[in-house]
C-alpha cells in the first residue's frame, strides 16, 4: 500500500499554525467600505473596540488603528516579516526613517534583525467605491547568528513576482505565484541578505496557488528534511492523491509528488516550506530570541533606544490619498515601480 502524502489536517484559526522555520502566518481579508476624508472607513465605528478591534464586524476590522485601519508603531526583533499584499494598500513607516506604499500584488520582505519599530496602516484611498483589503503576513525566524544583523527590507513589486500557469488535459488552469524558492525555472527576486531564505540549503518556498474548478496539478517533490504545509483557505474540497480534504491546514510529506485535484469551486492555497533552523525559540510578543534570559536584554534595549526612535509625527502615518506605490529605504534609495 502506498503511503499517504498527508501527515495531518488541522483547522485554520487566527493566526494559522506554522512549523519551524516559520513562526506565524495570518490572513487578513477585510471588505472595507468607501473611505472618508481621513482615509478611514466612511462608516460608524460605534460598537467596535477601538485600539483592539479584531471582531470583523460588518466584514472588516480596525485592528489597532483608531482612524485608519491597521497596526500603528510596534517593535520587532529577531525574525523577518513577509507581507504579501493581494488587494488594497499598506503604508509602511519605520524607526530608520524608511517608508513605502505597496499592495495590489506587491510583497515586502523585512528583516527585523537587531530591532526595528514599524507601522503598517491600511489607507482606504477610494471615496467613491469600496476598499477591499487582503494580505498575508508571514513571520520567518532568523538563525542565532543573524538576529543581531541590521534591519533591512526588500520590495518585490508585483511585476517582479513570477507566475507559472499550467493547463491540465481537460483545459482547467492552475496559476502558481512564486514568492520564494523556484518552480520550473521561475525564480523571484532575492530575499534580504541575512534571511534564512538566502541560504540555498534552507529550501524555503512560498507559493500561492489558484486552481479553477476541477483543475488538476502535481505538486513537485522537495527535500525530505523540509517542513511543507498547504493552507487551503478558499474553495470547497481538494483531493491530494486519493485523500479528500476540506478547507484547512495540511501538512504533507515533502518528498512526495502529490496530485492536487480541485472540487467544484475555485480554490486558493498558500504553501509554506522550509528546512527547520532547529534552534531554541523563546518568544515574548514581537521579540524572538534563543534563550529566555535574552528577552530581558532585548526589552531593556528597546526601552532605552526605541530601536532608533520614531521620526514620524503620528503613531500610524499614512501617505497622501493620491500617492502611488513607492519605497524609500533607510539609505534614502527610492523605488517607483511602473504603474
Amino acid at each position: 500500500m502506498s503511503q499517504s502524502p498527508v501527515l495531518r489536517v488541522y483547522p485554520l484559526g487566527f493566526p494559522w499554525k506554522t512549523m519551524d522555520p516559520f513562526l506565524f502566518c495570518v490572513y487578513h481579508k477585510d471588505d472595507y467600505p468607501e473611505g472618508n476624508e481621513e482615509m478611514g472607513p466612511n462608516a460608524s465605528l460605534r460598537g467596535r473596540d477601538i485600539g483592539a478591534d479584531f471582531a470583523g464586524k460588518d466584514g472588516w476590522s480596525m485592528y489597532h488603528g483608531d482612524t485608519i485601519p491597521g497596526f500603528p508603531q510596534h517593535p520587532h526583533y529577531g525574525f523577518e516579516t513577509i507581507t504579501i499584499g493581494r488587494a488594497g494598500f499598506v503604508d509602511h513607516s519605520d524607526s530608520l526613517g524608511a517608508t513605502a506604499r505597496f499592495g495590489e500584488g506587491d510583497v515586502q520582505w523585512m528583516t527585523a534583525g537587531k530591532g526595528v519599530v514599524h507601522s503598517e496602516m491600511f489607507p482606504l484611498v477610494h471615496q467613491d467605491k469600496p476598499n477591499p483589503t487582503e494580505l498575508f503576513q508571514i513571520w520567518l525566524n532568523l538563525p542565532r547568528e543573524d538576529k543581531s544583523k541590521d534591519p533591512y527590507f526588500t520590495m518585490f513589486w508585483r511585476d517582479q513576482v513570477p507566475e507559472v500557469q499550467y493547463v491540465d488535459d481537460a483545459g482547467h488552469r492552475t496559476v502558481v505565484r512564486v514568492i520564494a524558492g523556484s518552480l520550473d525555472g521561475a525564480k523571484p527576486p532575492s530575499p534580504p541578505p541575512s534571511s534564512w531564505a538566502s541560504r540555498e540549503a534552507s529550501g524555503i518556498a512560498i507559493w500561492t496557488l489558484k486552481m479553477e474548478p476541477h483543475a488538476t496539478w502535481t505538486l513537485p517533490p522537495a527535500a525530505a528534511e523540509v517542513h511543507r504545509n498547504l493552507y487551503f483557505f478558499a474553495g470547497e474540497s481538494l483531493m491530494l492523491d486519493d485523500k479528500k480534504v476540506a478547507k484547512g491546514g495540511i501538512e504533507v510529506r515533502p518528498e512526495a509528488s502529490i496530485k492536487l485535484t480541485n472540487g467544484d469551486k475555485a480554490a486558493e492555497i498558500l504553501m509554506l516550506q522550509g528546512k527547520p533552523i532547529g534552534e531554541p525559540v523563546f518568544q515574548h510578543g514581537p521579540f524572538v530570541v534563543n534563550e529566555p534570559e535574552e528577552i530581558r536584554r532585548v526589552v531593556v534595549d528597546f526601552q532605552r533606544t526605541g530601536f532608533g526612535g520614531w521620526p514620524w509625527d503620528s503613531n500610524g502615518p499614512a501617505h497622501a490619498r493620491e500617492k502611488g506605490r513607492f519605497a524609500i529605504h533607510a539609505d534614502k534609495r527610492e523605488e517607483h515601480p511602473n504603474e
